[in-house]
């Protein structure tokens, strides 16, 4: 048999498994970018294998993308950076919200929702791949233990530490239209300098992240993001409410038609608690965004 008719079925067992390895490392890297260039690598591996030595293919590819997905997080811990580096936050994927679609709300926003990556991103490596492999993957921990060179008891423990730090993070979100509501007050609030309507839909303890063309700045508690707010009231800019990882935002445009800025909102408990926005041209010219209203 020749080279090229061998490689085949290898080529279509993977292809199989490829959706599958890219959620996984999605999960554990939270960025697109990074989560094809590991399923690519894995394939590079696998095409240097000998097949028939491999008894559980799915096995062996969910060793292969943890360990790589692993090497990267901690590659990105050595980094000198700020800690609300582009690398560490989540990638935005957004969509036109044109209307309440009420059954796909709560699915959506729990498989791909910014606050839960953004609490993964809290977690140490070896936490996060005992938790996203365990918790969302049903690996079992034998295997996860064999990843990271522990027992295990080792590899349970890890997991069960990133369960209790999840759960802790965890707020009961509102629904799809709440969430909506509650942006609009905000974007209402803000346009008319509303400083006490800001604080009324801020979590005193919110968290502003902005990607700045000089920058990220971050801000936090109530009253700075209020102010912040209301001192931007006349340049309110002409936008359109999208869907930012399944969550509210906002999007809006220069009269020339090219991107201005882009809001993402986490809502719980009928109040904003993280807000993203991303104002640096080069990073909105890369996301796929919507057409102007």
């Amino acid at each position: 048999m020749s080279d090229t008719s061998a490689a085949a079925p290898m080529a279509e067992a993977f292809e199989a498994q490829r959706d599958r390895l890219r959620a996984i490392a999605h999960r554990m890297l939270g960025s697109h970018t990074d989560a094809e260039d590991v399923v690519q690598e894995a394939w590079l591996r696998l095409s240097r294998q000998d097949a028939t030595g491999i008894h559980n293919l799915a096995a062996w590819l969910t060793t292969v993308v943890g360990r790589i997905s692993l090497d990267v997080l901690r590659t990105r811990q050595t980094r000198p950076e700020s800690p609300y580096d582009d690398a560490l936050l989540p990638e935005l994927v957004v969509t036109a919200d044109d209307g309440p679609v009420p059954e796909e709300d709560a699915v959506l926003a729990d498989s791909v929702g910014l606050a839960l990556l953004v609490v993964l991103d809290s977690l140490g490596p070896n936490e996060r791949l005992a938790f996203v492999l365990h918790d969302l993957f049903a690996v079992p921990f034998g295997e996860i233990g064999r990843i990271l060179g522990k027992s295990t008891a080792a590899a349970k423990m890890l997991a069960s530490r990133a369960r209790r730090k999840v759960r802790g993070a965890e707020r009961p979100t509102a629904t799809g239209r709440e969430q909506r509501e509650v942006v609009q007050a905000f974007l209402a609030a803000t346009r008319h300098g509303d400083f006490e309507g800001l604080l009324r839909v801020l979590d005193p303890d919110v968290k502003l992240t902005a990607d700045t063309p000089t920058g990220t700045v971050v801000a936090l508690g109530a009253t700075k993001v209020a102010t912040g707010a209301r001192l931007s009231a006349s340049a309110a800019p002409r936008g359109r409410a999208v869907r930012v990882n399944g969550l509210p935002g906002f999007a809006s445009w220069r009269e020339d038609g090219t991107p201005l800025a882009l809001l993402a909102f986490t809502v719980t408990d009928g109040r904003i608690t993280d807000i993203r926005i991303v104002t640096d041209p080069a990073k909105l010219a890369l996301m796929n965004l919507p057409d102007p209203a």
